[in-house]
């Protein structure tokens, strides 16, 4: 009698071979996804495994939970908080670096703008000095105020110098006055002027002119037409404005304080602020 033919062995690989295969392909997508969704440098890198190392037990063996879930190294499927931790550490990593990248620009325009003040006020200390020894050498360094800042030097006149009272036409008196201001604007005002008028706070009462602000504009602007038509310079370098009783520099409450007030302030601009364009 025939002998009954044996079954052949089952085909494929023994089951916890594919088990450890698919533990393996896991593993392998893992640090695929870790490397393509960071940016982080070798140090960071190594850091963070190690934080995997120590809280997982992946690298080092052993099995560990994830959170308060099961165990992954018994196989069990934790892939979407998984995801979520690598998606937060990746857009951490980022945010961080976003942060240091602005932080470094930050730093570098205040860093430039102090130079460019430093430079500014340098060049406006010069042209203060050069602005005051041609006031003393025609002797009018007593009817002109001189100061300075980071972008212009400040000429201040008395308004009853140039003006009287409740007016707008330049008295015959500050023409000379005038006239050398002219000059040394020629010289220094390059870079543009700007002429503003100011009063006290003392309300008009009737004349030509409704109102301090009114009265200011004009100021500005006879001293303007001056300039325009006396001198060489470009009108479209010069600004005209009136203030009225809006930038006071002393108090209006006292008869000295509202002669302060009342005053034409020409700014001469220096190169690195310049109105010119």
């Amino acid at each position: 009698m025939a002998k009954r033919k044996e079954d052949p062995p089952p085909a494929g690989a023994p089951a916890w071979q594919s088990t450890f295969a698919d533990l393996m392909n896991l593993l392998l997508c893992f640090f695929v996804l870790l490397f393509s969704m960071s940016n982080m440098d070798a140090e960071k890198f190594e850091a963070l495994a190690a934080s995997f190392s120590n809280t997982f037990s992946i690298f080092s063996g052993g099995g560990s939970s994830f959170d308060d879930g099961l165990l992954i190294s018994n196989g069990m499927s934790q892939l979407n908080q998984l995801d979520n931790y690598i998606t937060n550490v990746g857009a951490a990593a980022n945010t961080e670096t976003i942060d240091n990248e602005f932080e470094e620009e930050v730093d570098e325009e205040e860093s430039l703008a102090a130079k460019m003040e430093e430079e500014g006020l340098k060049e406006s200390e010069q042209m203060a000095e050069r602005i005051e020894e041609a006031l003393a050498e025609v002797g009018k360094e007593r009817e002109v105020d001189v100061s300075f800042t980071s972008q212009y030097v400040l000429l201040t006149l008395k308004g009853s110098v140039l003006f009287d009272s409740g007016k707008a036409d330049l008295k015959q008196e500050a023409m000379p006055t005038i006239a050398q201001i002219g000059v040394i604007l020629e010289r220094y005002g390059l870079f543009g002027i700007e002429i503003e008028g100011h009063t006290d706070n003392v309300p008009m009462n009737g004349g030509k002119y409704e109102n301090n602000d009114v009265l200011s504009s004009y100021r500005a602007l006879s001293l303007f037409n001056y300039l325009t038509q006396n001198t060489s310079i470009d009108p479209a370098s010069i600004k005209h404005s009136g203030r009225g009783e809006y930038a006071p520099i002393a108090d209006n409450s006292t008869p000295e304080g509202r002669s302060k007030n009342r005053r034409i302030e020409i700014k001469v601009y220096n190169s690195l602020n310049s109105l010119v364009r």
